[in-house]
């Protein structure tokens, strides 16, 4: 992947071919895919629930070292990414019913009890696992590159856009075909009313959150294999997944999905083309959408 550090605009453009173009837009919509898994949970959490859960990066890191703990004993790779999940659901929820539901709509407790969770969970992966970084072994028949012509793409980035789509699918006809998902979006519109009519509004919250910390350690673990497993993935990855809330609106799946691909192209071309300016490529964007777009692209008021 080819850098352009002082090289002139004009120049760089001209040197721009097919193949880099296509390659790194792979990069972008692969990157974007595990964006997605982690966004998609912070979207509940954050934009649906109201919590400002810091600690949402650290279920991310978790389910990559919890994954890979199974794979080294059991060698199946998607027992793996699904134990991950079920293990940090579990943890979610623990954290959701005994210490964040008392502070619902209370920014400043929220923030401060998930950063104290987000520290302590950092301090025992390097307990449990030591601070060297690690990588999920892929299937064999997940190695390797596709053939298109003149062009590669590796196949476990095709096989993570994959599950990416599925999971959106998924997502979706829970939230609209499913009597739980009605259920669910009953609670976020109105928490009286949907008590009052004899839904479990406590549960049904528990169960969301549980549900977004599953999603985002379902994206490490298979994030463990695309960038490799190490401590300081919470916090590399929450600022991005923060951005994708914000551009694509907070409960909005299509929001998670759109902001997702547009962060990960972003990311991808600003650090391949403009790498002293990456992050600003990344952050203006979210800027500019919060000065005239508060509530994101698909984000309800």
């Amino acid at each position: 992947q080819p850098h352009y550090r002082n090289v002139p605009l004009g120049v760089m453009l001209m040197n721009v071919n097919l193949e880099f173009l296509l390659n790194q837009i792979m990069n972008g919509v692969s990157f974007g895919s595990i964006l997605f898994l982690l966004a998609s949970g912070l979207s509940l959490i954050f934009g649906v629930m109201r919590i400002v859960n810091i600690a949402h990066g650290s279920y991310y890191m978790l389910g990559g070292y919890v994954g890979l703990s199974v794979v080294r004993v059991t060698g199946n790779y998607y027992l793996a990414i699904l134990s991950a999940a079920v293990a940090i659901a579990v943890v979610g929820l623990l954290m959701e019913r005994f210490f964040l539901r008392r502070y619902y709509l209370q920014d400043m407790p929220q923030v401060l009890l998930t950063m104290g969770f987000a520290l302590i969970f950092r301090d025992l992966t390097f307990l449990i696992w030591g601070g060297d970084p690690f990588s999920l072994p892929a299937p064999k028949y997940l190695q390797g590159s596709l053939h298109l012509g003149e062009f590669f793409f590796p196949v476990f980035r095709v096989f993570t856009v994959l599950v990416a789509m599925v999971v959106v699918i998924g997502l979706w006809l829970f939230y609209e075909k499913t009597s739980v998902g009605a259920k669910l979006r009953a609670c976020v519109d109105d928490h009286e009313m949907a008590s009052g009519v004899g839904i479990n509004v406590p549960l049904v919250m528990g169960s969301m959150f549980a549900m977004g910390a599953a999603l985002a350690a379902f994206g490490g673990a298979i994030g463990g294999t695309f960038f490799g497993v190490y401590p300081s993935a919470d916090f590399e990855l929450l600022p991005l997944a923060f951005v994708v809330v914000i551009l694509g609106g907070m409960g909005s799946l299509k929001g998670a999905v759109v902001g997702s691909v547009l962060v990960g192209l972003i990311d991808t071309f600003g650090k391949a083309l403009l790498p002293d300016l990456s992050y600003f490529t990344l952050f203006a964007p979210m800027a500019i959408m919060l000065a005239i777009k508060p509530t994101g692209l698909f984000g309800r008021k």
